[in-house]
């Protein structure tokens, strides 16, 4: 068959690929890191005193339109975490007396954290295999933020975005087509 009638197959789109539609790329330890989400928040994070009730709790998260608190002292060390998942399970062992019980007694003190340096991808396994969806992240001894798995999933997908957009402006000249849009 004459070149020029040649069918478009597969292979030609070999060279069109972006890096993020591989398996080894997309779970390859990449340059996205967690500093990357913490640049896009505004740097607020809110946390509760171990000796303050859960009441106190569930209006805090129900005001800031969150899923965690972070228990800290009055010098802002971490001391633990207090998720909805907590206040629930505490709601069903203690029912119609869960409210008035302290932070400090339903709050996760092993508390998984993470660096503003650490990569996306190894806080996302993290996060999946811990089957829990908020992270600190400690710059030191200190509190710099927190992640949420809703964070890191939405920086992926705005990089894949773009990614798209790249290819799809790209296709046109690499069909040898001229794009005037």
């Amino acid at each position: 068959m004459v070149e020029s009638y040649r069918p478009h197959l597969r292979k030609d789109d070999e060279d069109a690929r972006s890096h993020s539609q591989t398996a080894q790329t997309n779970t390859a330890e990449m340059n996205a890191i967690v500093q990357s989400i913490l640049d896009q928040k505004d740097g607020t994070v809110h946390a509760i005193r171990p000796q303050q009730s859960l009441h106190d709790a569930v209006i805090a998260l129900r005001d800031h339109h969150i899923g965690a608190l972070l228990v800290t002292d009055q010098t802002g060390a971490l001391l633990g975490i207090l998720s909805e998942r907590d206040i629930v399970r505490k709601l069903a062992e203690t029912p119609g007396t869960t409210l008035p019980q302290k932070v400090e007694d339903v709050m996760t003190r092993k508390v998984e954290t993470c660096s503003p340096s650490d990569p996306l991808v190894t806080v996302l396994k993290r996060m999946t295999s811990g089957r829990f969806r908020h992270m600190p992240v400690l710059d030191g001894d200190r509190v710099a933020g927190i992640v949420t798995i809703g964070d890191v999933v939405h920086y992926r997908l705005t990089a894949l975005e773009h990614e798209l957009s790249l290819i799809h402006i790209s296709e046109p000249t690499r069909l040898g087509m001229i794009s005037y849009a």
